[in-house]
């Protein structure tokens, strides 16, 4: 049966793909969609990724990760409304939860890609990590769930803190590599070599294609969110961010400031 058909049926994610942020995660998006897959990549979906239900599981995954409140484990069903009913692949926000995602969906191949820690952590700290914590940013999340009510910076955080065991920025650092190996570790031990592929990127499509059973496309593989690319897309992001907000808070400001204009005048008249 192809992997599409068993989507279809409900059988949920097909593929299970292991990777952490700035590990080729577009890339490989884009490859998954070439060889016939439905793929959710968050990066792609800023505005429309259901944040509350990806908070919610970063709160059951990681319970004291700071500000999380009590929530239960996520069942095949909460995973399934997340991904597992719309998508064959869900990719770079998906991965953090790769353990429950074997364990919800454990007839779905396991792609697993690792980067060397320094020259990834390098650019994760920056691409990642300085944006997050930058004051730029608390702009941004502020404005995405104060004003547009979406929390996705509130759920960074929690998945951030939650992976690294962190309370603050400086714990996340000092937790990196800790971090990193238990999770590449526990995948390993969970699944055996025959159901996953230990991708090394720049191998084209011949090992993919040979694992997932398809053909090679006649095509170059892609490569996408370069860091010229990431930074590009990430200044169109908060852009995007700042005139949606704005346009929500429009008649909000408009009472504001008639408000103030009010007061003016009527302090002004004593």
């Amino acid at each position: 049966m192809d992997e599409r058909e068993a989507s279809s049926r409900n059988d949920g994610l097909v593929v299970i793909h292991v990777a952490l942020f700035r590990m080729a995660t577009a890339s490989l998006a884009e490859a998954y969609r070439i060889l016939g897959y439905k793929v959710h990549h968050g990066l792609e979906d800023t505005l429309g990724m259901p944040w509350t239900q990806l908070e919610h599981a970063a709160e059951a995954t990681w319970p004291t990760a700071a500000g999380a409140h009590p929530r239960p484990r996520r069942t095949r069903c909460d995973w399934d409304n997340l991904w597992g009913s719309h998508y064959d692949i869900a990719t770079d926000m998906a991965s953090p939860f790769a353990d429950q995602l074997i364990e919800a969906y454990p007839n779905a191949k396991v792609v697993v890609i690792q980067r060397e820690f320094d020259a990834w952590w390098a650019s994760y700290r920056s691409e990642l990590l300085d944006t997050l914590f930058s004051p730029v940013q608390q702009v941004v999340v502020f404005l995405l769930s104060h004003v547009m009510g979406i929390r996705a910076g509130d759920d960074m955080r929690k998945i951030h803190f939650g992976f690294f065991a962190a309370q603050n920025r400086a714990e996340i650092e000092a937790n990196a590599r800790q971090g990193y190996d238990r999770y590449y570790k526990k995948v390993r031990q969970m699944v055996p070599p025959e159901k996953r592929l230990e991708y090394c990127l720049g191998d084209g499509w011949e090992p993919l294609c040979a694992f997932l059973g398809k053909e090679i496309p006649k095509v170059p593989f892609p490569r996408k969110n370069t860091r010229a690319s990431h930074n590009k897309g990430e200044m169109g992001r908060k852009w995007t961010i700042f005139t949606s907000s704005a346009k929500i808070a429009a008649p909000w400001a408009l009472s504001a400031i008639a408000a103030a204009g009010i007061a003016w005048y009527v302090h002004g008249s004593w």
